[in-house]
């Protein structure tokens, strides 16, 4: 069995790479697909095969796929670009004939508000296309998310958001990508969406209160309108995409969109996911 990482170099993709190799997936069969291979060499130290893979080059896709028979289809970062670069690797598994394609999504991914839904629903929908058997994995935020605004509210002793009360169920990036090695490596899971986030749905007054024993100075919550947000961000010179882009996103937390949980992730994992505050301190 090989099995095909893309994204290998990101933050999520290497500790995938990590949970394999600790669930004793020979390195050889790990091929880690990455953009900038020399950013890999690390993982070709340790007896991972590295491949170029850039999802912008449709040719290396299909190099990197060839001869693998599961692929972690790790989400690209290039908000706006993601369903043609996904749809890139989805056309190589199929051609490649691909046993198994684990798919990082988006929290409800067919039915959310969002603003980051609509790309993960495009994907979901061409892997559903392609008959390729397939995993979708839904991950809720990453609590390493939030690691700028501890940081920032060591220096001002505030985090400001327009989420209202809204809730997040964040875990770590070590949580899912323990859940990515669990789907690619068990036989089963195969045409299961797997809603996926930490096991508490947390406030922005808890967060607050994290980022107050990390930074051990007090820090508060400081609850914005949207359009307060906007001049505050505008303020400190962001561009008028990224302003309605994040104020977006904190009017989808409080509506709601971020805050299920329901133990999947956990039960998944066999244990509990990381609480906000272990991995705030582990990020920073």
């Amino acid at each position: 069995m090989t099995i095909l990482v893309t994204g290998a170099t990101g933050q999520l993709g290497h500790l995938v790479i990590d949970s394999l190799l600790a669930r004793g997936v020979e390195p050889s069969a790990i091929r880690a697909g990455a953009r900038d291979v020399a950013r890999a060499a690390d993982l070709a130290d340790r007896g991972v095969q590295v491949v170029t893979l850039d999802y912008d080059a449709p040719e290396t896709v299909a190099a990197a796929v060839d001869g693998v028979d599961r692929v972690l289809l790790i989400s690209s970062s290039e908000v706006g670009k993601r369903a043609v670069q996904h749809q890139a690797v989805i056309d190589a598994a199929r051609a490649a004939g691909v046993a198994k394609l684990v798919y990082t999504s988006a929290s409800k991914a067919t039915t959310s508000d969002l603003v980051l839904a609509p790309e993960h629903k495009a994907t979901e929908e061409a892997i559903a296309a392609s008959g390729i058997p397939a995993v979708i994995l839904r991950n809720n935020w990453y609590t390493e998310n939030y690691v700028a605004d501890v940081a920032r509210a060591k220096e001002t002793g505030v985090i400001a958001a327009s989420v209202g009360e809204g809730r997040v169920a964040s875990a770590s990036r070590i949580d899912y990508a323990e859940a990515a090695a669990v789907a690619l490596t068990e036989d089963g899971h195969i045409g299961r969406v797997y809603e996926l986030g930490g096991d508490v749905a947390w406030s922005f007054d808890e967060l607050a209160a994290a980022a107050s024993e990390l930074t051990g100075r007090e820090v508060r919550y400081t609850a914005l309108t949207t359009a307060e947000h906007a001049v505050a961000l505008e303020a400190a010179g962001l561009d008028a995409g990224t302003v309605g882009f994040v104020t977006a996103l904190d009017a989808n937390i409080r509506d709601g969109a971020l805050a299920e949980t329901d133990g999947t992730l956990s039960r998944l994992l066999g244990r509990p996911t990381t609480p906000l505050d272990e991995g705030l301190r582990a990020a920073l």
